[in-house]
């Protein structure tokens, strides 16, 4: 089951979201994940639990929701005056937040609780729109620069899948050295 869409933006179901969410932040920071259940979730937000099965349908899509916004970038990516300092000061804030303790827990979640694939996709779309910025950014500078396509694949698919399955393999310097790759590599259309 997959969270249903909300039916109007606002009002109480961005409430009941909200209170939701902050819950089950709270519990873990004070009581850790062990004591996250959706009783628990349910009583500190102050909704019965049948509203949060039916809003999300379990625990771990519930921790699936919370964790992808917990994967929004808070802000625009920093603008340091040219692609190559704009992309490789990106990439390195991505690997520094993908790759630390909460930010692999939140990777867990968001995929583990997603069996039809829609937060990835919203995950995606985050890095998406931020490479998008940067890029628009070169553009308006009248650089040149690669797809958005090109710098997840030769940049942020390369750091998930060492984030994943290879963290022993991650430096700063990793993440600059595909930047650069990405650069090198003759934009294309598709």
């Amino acid at each position: 089951m997959t969270p249903k869409p909300m039916s109007r933006p606002g009002g109480r179901s961005a409430r009941v979201q909200a209170a939701v969410h902050a819950a089950v932040r709270d519990i873990e920071a004070e009581q850790g994940r062990a004591a996250l259940t959706v009783p628990a979730v349910a009583a500190r937000a102050g909704v019965t639990p049948s509203t949060i099965y039916r809003r999300w349908g379990d625990l771990h899509e519930l921790l699936s929701d919370v964790a992808v916004e917990r994967l929004r970038p808070e802000e625009p990516p920093a603008d340091r005056g040219s692609l190559d300092a704009d992309l490789t000061t990106w990439a390195r804030q991505f690997l520094d937040e993908m790759a630390s303790g909460p930010g692999r827990a939140a990777i867990r979640d968001a995929l583990l609780g997603d069996p039809d694939g829609s937060n990835a996709g919203r995950c995606s779309a985050y890095a998406a729109d931020q490479i998008d910025a940067v890029l628009a950014r070169a553009a308006a500078r009248g650089e040149t620069a690669p797809t958005v396509d090109a710098v997840l694949d030769h940049v942020v698919a390369p750091l998930m899948y060492r984030i994943l399955f290879r963290p022993e393999r991650l430096t700063p310097a990793y993440a600059e050295e595909l930047v650069r790759a990405a650069l090198a590599t003759p934009p294309s259309s598709g």
